[in-house]
């Protein structure tokens, strides 16, 4: 069977090409920047430290050898000023716009914010793409805008009311990138991502994804919270996953899959009971004399989806992706990291 991942890196391996990755110091921009540069590529990285962090880059050039960190270019910029983006966008030839404010919670605490990055941002990083006469723009969209739509299993065509406004952000950006392809030619590939997590992801931040966060709260002897009964349900996507979809929709060579947006997860339905369960094991795995707590569980949590599971067959179909880490696979590809750095961090403070 032929494998399109592969033969897209091998091609890349010895073609380096320039790429844009916006929100760099993030924690997907970072896992991104650590692929693109192990396949000996050219890349410039954009972003103003709001939520991403120096750590995050640091810790990719401690993964590399020299020679290849020395084929990335850091700007600290801001999306919501034109000129930097404009500045990122000179000579590039790929573009993966990762930079986002990310987190339900914050939109609803604080919209305007989320919209100055999420929307004005995306549109500021169109024209400078459009304008700089880039190949391709990949963007980061979300589940988050199925909104309630009850259907299962998600499918590209379907979505519902948003329940945030970190929703309607992503949204808008499908919308506009449709747009900017239809209008200017901006070759554009759009992709939904569904409850990402893997090394780099923050769990100090009060808007933490679950995963880190409930790492850090075992490793600790910190309370651990469920939001509602446990059985909500996500489809987790590892962030080699997310790499692939990323670095496929970038060089894809059918011209019929640009335009799209793609569902970008493994396909699997867990619920946060079972998550909790393989988290502790991992924990209590590598990490002698800790107990295993119950989780408590409070109220549900305002602009959350109740089941979540992604039909990926357009994405098989079109991308030729093919996601290799399960739940399972990427808890145990990722548990060591999280419990080497945040024990440090904890011995540190």
């Amino acid at each position: 069977m032929i494998n399109p991942y592969k033969e897209i890196r091998e091609v890349l391996l010895m073609k380096p090409n320039t790429w844009l990755i916006t929100g760099v110091a993030g924690f997907i921009g970072s896992n991104l920047l650590e692929a693109l540069l192990n396949l000996n590529q050219h890349v410039v990285g954009l972003d103003n430290f709001s939520t991403g962090t120096i750590e995050n880059l640091d810790d990719v050039r401690n993964s590399l050898y020299e020679v290849k960190w020395q084929n990335f270019k850091f700007i600290e910029g801001d999306i919501r000023n034109l000129e930097d983006c404009r500045t990122a966008c000179d000579g590039v030839d790929y573009v993966l716009h990762q930079a986002a404010i990310g987190s339900v919670t914050r939109s609803i605490e604080d919209p305007i914010y989320t919209n100055e990055n999420n929307i004005t941002g995306f549109l500021n990083m169109l024209i400078a793409a459009r304008d700089a006469k880039v190949k391709r723009f990949v963007y980061a969209s979300s589940s988050s805008v199925y909104g309630n739509h009850p259907a299962l299993p998600k499918m590209e065509g379907m979505t519902g009311k948003p329940l945030s406004p970190y929703a309607v952000t992503k949204y808008v950006n499908e919308l506009y990138a449709d747009v900017f392809m239809r209008i200017y030619g901006l070759k554009m590939i759009g992709l939904r991502y569904f409850n990402v997590f893997g090394p780099r992801q923050d769990p100090n931040s009060s808007y933490a994804a679950v995963i880190p966060k409930w790492f850090s709260a075992l490793l600790h002897g910190e309370p651990l919270y469920i939001n509602g009964d446990g059985e909500t349900t996500r489809d987790f996507c590892f962030i080699d996953n997310v790499i692939q979809a990323n670095i496929l929709s970038a060089c894809v060579r059918n011209e019929n899959a640009l335009g799209h947006i793609y569902n970008i997860a493994f396909s699997e339905q867990n619920t946060l009971n079972q998550l909790f369960y393989l988290i502790r094991d991992e924990v209590v795995k590598h990490k002698a004399g800790v107990a295993g707590p119950e989780p408590i569980y409070r109220e549900f949590r305002a602009g959350d989806i109740r089941y979540s599971l992604a039909d990926i067959s357009k994405a098989k179909e079109l991308l030729g992706y093919y996601p290799k880490y399960s739940l399972r696979d990427g808890i145990g590809k990722a548990a060591e990291w999280y419990i080497v750095k945040l024990s440090k961090k904890h011995l540190s403070q």
